[in-house]
């Protein structure tokens, strides 16, 4: 039988894996899994929305990177800390946040680059867990064609950095440090305006005024 992760989940399953798992296990989160998953598919008032649920999970991770430097953080604490750190990042109050923590011994720029997206839980709950809920939300989908849309890009830039690399190796061309970057705009053609794709499906579309 396949062995078990702490969260329950199944440790031998193939390929590289998700950074909501990872960072579960690496801030000693117990039993978040379930509870993203039980708060995912419940019913009426105990159902969560897949931001609701990121905002969870970062908390605990903001709450634990805040503990392990020493600091006793109460649950007002973190939501304040964690409210200005996901804020405008050229805020001056959260500019100060960071400065107090980082004075306390918090690895700032770490505990955020470990935060996660709606999207991740998402694929997370559905690629790793392999839950669904029973009446896909819009925001459901959106997550679901966002995810699509991510995989289609990396599969794009995989197989043109080794075209490339092949054609360096047998051909002598001119690339033995690239990057290749697939990005993927949106042209409205009512105003002109260009739109990088996730923005624009975060947004609801373009926000042009279509003329009369």
């Amino acid at each position: 039988m396949p062995g078990n992760g702490p969260d329950g989940e199944d440790s031998s399953r193939p390929g590289p894996r998700p950074k909501v798992a990872r960072v579960i296990d690496e801030y000693d989160l117990d039993g978040m899994g379930d509870l993203l998953e039980r708060s995912w598919t419940g019913q009426g008032d105990s159902q969560r929305s897949l931001r609701e649920l990121a905002d969870h999970l970062n908390r605990a991770i903001l709450r634990t990177g805040m503990e392990r430097s020493g600091m006793d953080p109460v649950e007002g604490d973190v939501e304040t800390a964690y409210d200005l750190l996901a804020g405008d990042a050229s805020s001056g109050d959260r500019v100060q946040k960071r400065r107090e923590l980082e004075r306390n011994g918090v690895d700032v720029d770490a505990v955020e680059d470990d935060f996660v997206s709606h999207r991740a839980v998402h694929s997370y709950l559905r690629n790793h867990r392999d839950v669904e809920r029973s009446e896909p939300t819009p925001e459901d989908r959106l997550a679901t064609g966002q995810e699509r849309i991510e995989r289609l890009q990396g599969r794009t830039a995989a197989v043109t950095a080794d075209v490339i690399d092949r054609l360096h190796a047998d051909e002598g061309l001119d690339a033995a440090d690239v990057d290749v970057l697939v990005n993927v705009r949106v042209l409205c053609n009512d105003c002109g305006r260009s739109h990088e794709v996730s923005e624009f499906l975060q947004s609801g579309g373009c926000d042009c005024e279509t003329p009369e």
